[in-house]
């Protein structure tokens, strides 16, 4: 079994920085790729960044130049970097996994966490 679990959210003042963490653990041959959605209150989920195995990254707009994202294979780990937090960038962060049960299974089934509460306010 696989579990997928994120820590580092809380409470930030806007312009302030936090850094998320989302750790894979279980039966676990690889990880391809690796990402953060978020979920506004009374908002639909959306995406946030992804990494690819070998470190290609990807965001939507509204995060890019304030957001990193980066991983450990080793720790079947990925991070979230957040500066210059803006209120809009209040959400649940929810990391998700595509993980290689076995040396033989090369797409990954898809694993998601159950969130870690960001909230950016005065």
């Amino acid at each position: 079994q696989v579990q997928v679990v994120e820590s580092g959210g809380g409470l930030v003042q806007p312009g302030g920085s936090l850094r998320l963490s989302c750790a894979a653990s279980g039966s676990i041959f690889g990880i391809n790729d690796m990402a953060w959605y978020r979920q506004a209150p009374g908002k639909e989920r959306e995406f946030v960044a992804r990494i690819t195995t070998l470190g290609s990254a990807k965001y939507t707009d509204s995060v890019k130049g304030r957001f990193t994202i980066s991983r450990d294979n080793a720790k079947n780990s990925v991070y979230l970097q957040m500066n210059s937090l803006k209120p809009e960038d209040t959400a649940v962060y929810i990391c998700f996994a595509a993980v290689r049960s076995r040396f033989d299974d090369y797409s990954g089934m898809p694993y998601w966490g159950k969130g870690t509460l960001v909230t950016v306010s005065l």
